[in-house]
């Protein structure tokens, strides 16, 4: 019979294989230190547990194992004894308590994944109400869009609304303003027509503003698109000439209340309009007309205010046409009397100078004046004009009678001065926005002098140097030269003043060089061709020098028409080469009848450098063949030199054929005949040569004159001399030429160098 085992059975191997489980548990899953604490906890509790109630008793036998277990329930404990007899029964008993083992090791496990099914289906259960939640959500922003698509619409509906209430209401306003246009109508002439309106009420102006808002609005496209808009146009337009009636009325009644005013307070100071002292005149007829006249200054402002208007442009030019009137009529008298009194105690430059600065003065007060009232127009000088120039013409008709008269070209041309100088340049320039109006009679007074001084000089050069008839003292030459060191020409006094104008200065300068030269022709008549030479150089000199200081054009361009090419062309046409009504060829009538215009231009200082040129070279030619004229008898020969060349062209007398026997054979140049035209020449140098030096002296009292006209004559006469003495060295023998005993040419420069 088997005996219970009273020894408890060792620890097993699951427990060990649970805690290498819940190890890499542990590792896999990491728990927090609470949780760790728990499981130690419940590992301390089942560190040592009973066997199971199957396996309580473990009796071994002899012949065998004896287990015997015993069973505790709830009623009773049992005991189980097993008897293993054979392998198999191990087998079993041993299977049966792995199972056993393994079950109760599970258990917590199984425990712990019922509790995480438990969780999953919890999860799954919150998850299922998170769908079921989001579905709703879902939905409800469905709905939440509709209910914004909806509020949308409804605002947008709500905006149409406003902006169709709005347009409305501009509708109904742009209609009740279009009626109000056409109720104006009324209004506006019931307050112009009352007896009480005029220019000073207060509520004239404001009424004026409205009328012209009413004729802009009424020439609108959107009220003349209405049937009776051009009607109600009219007769705005109607009041509104109307007003500018009153405004023109009330300003000239201002105007010569004002005028009135002031004549009586001249009166009262004890003297005429004409007799005035200057500053009563200041006082009276500018401070107080300005003073007078304040009570126009808002509406002159209005209208030029609105001067884009053309109504209102020809209002304002009528205001300053009645305010020059006015000014007018009461400066005239004051500004006649002063440019007479001028007039009768002072000469034509005094004049001149006082009238300009008394009309200066008098402009620059007006402009003061002027500006005050019309200061928006003022800049506009032709205003001021129906004022300045009666003024400007007092002093204009008081110079015109007095330089009709006038012959002094000095005064003339200091009137010039005056006004281009002083008045003009210096006064006028320094105020010119003040005097601008006085601009265009001062030109006028100016152009009148330049004309008359124009019409002065050119009859000075007819009279007294074109057609002057000189006397037989004016060409007493060289014996007026001999009484007098400082000559004057009285056929080129031209006054140095005629180079003032470009054309004046052209003729002036070709008529005193064709006078000259005709008195040159008359002196080489009455007394030498080398007198006048000489007069013709000297005061070609004398003009000269009296035009270099201007710094003028001295050059005028001609045109005329030429009709040469006339008859041409009509025979042409005759012989029916060409058609008159050809238009489109060159020989058409309109081609034959055009002129052609021809053009030249006359340089007259440059013709006097041309004739003053012309005249020294006949000069120096004339001395130099009296002084070597017989040395051209040799100098025949192709390889001359250029001067011999032209002394042997101008004598044709000694032109002689070129025979084949040699020089010195010839009759004409036998040794003798040389010789005697060698002393010829050397006597000529030594007497006729020292005269002329001694008249060019006279003539020309320049030394630098004399040494440049000198020096082309002195190199001539040198060259003959050296072309003869080349000639007589390849011509004749040296005993030939010791016989003719020509001076050599360093003793000739010697000579003429002393002789001058």
């Amino acid at each position: 019979m088997a005996t219970k085992a009273t020894a408890s059975v060792p620890k097993s191997g699951a427990i060990s294989k649970g805690y290498n489980f819940t190890s890499t548990w542990e590792q896999s899953a990491p728990l927090t230190e609470q949780q760790q604490a728990a499981i130690v906890a419940l590992s301390h509790a089942v560190a040592e547990r009973p066997f199971p109630v199957k396996l309580d008793h473990i009796s071994v036998q002899e012949n065998g194992l004896s287990i015997s277990t015993k069973h505790s329930t709830v009623e009773e404990s049992e005991a189980i004894e097993a008897v293993l007899v054979n392998t198999n029964q191990f087998y079993k008993w041993f299977s049966d308590l792995e199972a056993a083992m393994k079950s109760e090791t599970e258990e917590k496990y199984q425990h712990y994944v019922k509790t995480l099914t438990e969780r999953i289906q919890t999860c799954d259960s919150i998850l299922r109400q998170v769908d079921e939640t989001l579905d709703l959500f879902n939905e409800l922003q469905l709905q939440h869009q509709a209910v914004a698509t909806k509020t949308k619409t409804l605002h947008d509906a709500c905006d149409r609304l406003l902006i169709e209430k709005q347009r409305l209401i501009e509708f109904a306003e742009a209609l009740r303003s279009k009626l109000n246009y056409f109720d104006e109508l009324e209004n506006v002439a019931t307050n112009f027509y009352s007896p009480n309106m005029n220019v000073a009420n207060g509520n004239f102006l404001p009424l004026l503003k409205r009328l012209d808002e009413c004729i802009s609005l009424g020439m609108s496209k959107a009220i003349r698109k209405y049937a009776e808009s051009s009607v109600y146009l009219v007769k705005f337009r109607q009041l509104q000439s109307r007003a500018l009636g009153m405004i023109r009325s009330h300003v000239l009644s201002v105007l010569k209340n004002t005028s009135s005013q002031v004549q009586a307070a001249i009166k009262s100071s004890g003297g005429s309009k004409s007799g005035v002292s200057e500053g009563v005149e200041t006082s009276v007829i500018y401070v107080r007309f300005k003073a007078a006249t304040n009570e126009l200054k808002p509406v002159l402002e209005e209208i030029e205010s609105r001067t884009p208007r053309k109504e209102y442009v020809q209002i304002l030019a009528e205001c300053h046409k009645l305010y020059c009137e006015q000014r007018l009529s009461l400066v005239k008298g004051i500004v006649h009397q002063r440019i007479f009194e001028f007039a009768k105690k002072e000469t034509l430059p005094s004049l001149m100078r006082s009238g300009c600065a008394y009309l200066m003065q008098v402009c620059q007060l007006e402009y003061q004046l002027f500006d005050h009232f019309f200061s928006s127009s003022s800049e506009d000088i032709s205003s001021l004009a129906p004022l300045v120039d009666p003024l400007c013409t007092y002093l204009y008709d008081t110079l015109r009678p007095k330089l009709i008269h006038e012959t002094n070209l000095d005064i003339l041309c200091e009137l010039v001065d005056i006004l281009k100088v002083e008045v003009l340049g210096e006064q006028l320039s320094r105020r010119s926005e003040s005097l601008a109006g006085l601009r265009p009679t001062l030109d006028r007074i100016l152009a009148d002098v330049h004309e008359r001084l124009t019409f002065r000089a050119r009859t000075h050069i007819r009279d007294e140097i074109a057609n002057y008839i000189p006397f037989d003292e004016d060409l007493d030459y060289p014996a007026k030269l001999e009484r007098s060191t400082e000559t004057n020409l009285e056929t080129a006094s031209t006054d140095e003043k005629l180079r003032l104008f470009t054309g004046l200065a052209q003729e002036a300068v070709e008529v005193c060089s064709v006078s000259i030269q005709k008195a040159s022709k008359l002196i080489q008549k009455r007394q030498s061709p080398m007198d006048g030479q000489l007069f013709l150089i000297k005061h070609l000199l004398i003009l000269r020098e009296q035009i270099a200081p201007f710094d003028i054009e001295f050059s005028v361009t001609h045109k005329e028409l030429d009709f040469s090419h006339l008859l041409e062309h009509l025979r042409r046409i005759l012989r029916g080469q060409a058609s008159l009504f050809d238009w489109s060829r060159s020989t058409s009538l309109a081609r034959t009848l055009s002129p052609r215009v021809l053009e030249s231009q006359i340089d007259a200082k440059k013709e006097l450098e041309k004739s003053l040129k012309a005249t020294c070279e006949e000069f120096i030619m004339s001395v130099t063949k009296l002084d070597c004229g017989s040395h051209a008898f040799l100098c025949y020969k192709g390889d001359s030199c250029e001067s011999c060349i032209v002394l042997w062209q101008s004598e044709s007398k000694a032109r002689v054929s070129y025979m084949a026997k040699p020089l010195k054979d010839q009759a004409f140049a036998t040794p003798d005949k040389v010789a005697e035209l060698v002393q010829k020449v050397s006597a000529a140098i030594q007497q006729e040569l020292p005269g002329i030096l001694a008249k060019m002296k006279l003539y020309l009292q320049n030394p630098s004159t004399r040494t440049i006209l000198f020096k082309p004559i002195k190199t001539n006469i040198v060259e003959a001399h050296s072309q003869v003495q080349s000639l007589l060295k390849s011509e004749y023998s040296p005993e030939e030429i010791q016989s003719i005993n020509m001076v050599s040419i360093q003793d000739l420069q010697v000579q003429l160098d002393n002789l001058l």
